[in-house]
């Protein structure tokens, strides 16, 4: 079996009154182990990553992967369009007792593909743990093309992909391509994350998990067992929050939705906004729907 696989929540980082929220992230860790949670995924970008200060950015990670314990997981998001940075945070993270590293595309300086595989190699040489690619074109705006992966799977220590590209015909190209039995591939997107697991994935790196983490591993395990007819009837009953996780910019949605079950506030760093009133409303309807609250 894959180490990391399953319901991979891609974890939100709690504030109060500006200032990290420590006891209310201890508080989650252990509440995600409660309900089934496989594996945590700290210091992404539903975690705020880009609005951390780099002392924050370590705090988050060095408090998760200490409240786990290693009874599950830790992947780190360490990710920068800096190299330089990256090998920091992934130091950083291995000082703090992660078992994997989150690595997101260059994004902003827009490199090539050569460019793409150069920043993955350094990164991969200069640390020590494990490494996902991150492939989100949506964000970073360079996409991540499946020979250009293939050539970073080569490194030993890149384990797999996130792949947030919405395309599900990729990892059926990248498994063409990628003939390492070890390789693993994750869905970056919750709406597509049955779809995602008949091509070969084995798991989702999920916003939603942060709400409802017993009802996201519930669909990983189906997929697992094969039982795609039950999968995709309980993904069926969870599309409508997968959809308001994004109704305004994330992480106000499902931060607003674990206020709701009284685990931290829903306090957002700027420019991400406060939820609408209407978009609560929805959120809360939906989780009442589903037994949440």
């Amino acid at each position: 079996m894959h180490k990391f696989h399953g319901s991979l929540v891609a974890l939100i980082t709690p504030f109060k009154n500006g200032k990290l929220d420590e006891q209310a992230l201890e508080r989650l860790v252990e509440w995600h182990i409660e309900n089934g949670t496989d594996c945590l995924v700290p210091a992404g970008t539903t975690g705020e990553c880009p609005t951390l200060t780099s002392e924050e950015h370590s705090k988050v990670i060095e408090i998760v992967a200490s409240a786990a314990k290693k009874r599950i997981p830790v992947m780190a998001g360490a990710g920068s369009n800096n190299p330089i940075e990256a090998i920091h945070y992934s130091q950083e993270a291995q000082k703090a007792g992660a078992d994997g590293l989150l690595h997101v595309a260059g994004y902003y300086n827009r490199p090539n593909q050569e460019g793409l595989y150069q920043h993955f190699k350094l990164v991969h040489d200069e640390t020590n743990l494990p490494i996902f690619v991150y492939n989100i074109p949506g964000r970073a705006v360079v996409n991540i093309l499946p020979e250009t992966l293939a050539k970073i799977a080569t490194l030993p220590r890149i384990a797999g992909v996130k792949d947030a590209t919405g395309d599900l015909a990729r990892p059926w190209l990248e498994r063409a391509l990628i003939k390492r039995e070890d390789f693993t591939w994750l869905s970056g997107e919750d709406a597509t994350q049955v779809s995602y697991n008949v091509a070969g994935g084995v798991g989702c790196i999920s916003v939603t998990a942060n709400v409802a983490p017993h009802l996201v591993h519930q669909v990983q395990e189906l997929t697992a067992q094969n039982k795609w007819v039950e999968a995709r009837e309980l993904q069926d009953k969870l599309m409508k929050l997968h959809g308001l996780m994004f109704r305004e910019p994330s992480p106000a949605g499902a931060k607003y939705a674990v206020s709701l079950l009284g685990l931290c506030s829903d306090e957002v760093r700027l420019p991400i906004m406060p939820l609408s009133d209407e978009t609560k409303s929805a959120i809360k309807s939906a989780m009442q729907e589903l037994q949440l609250i």
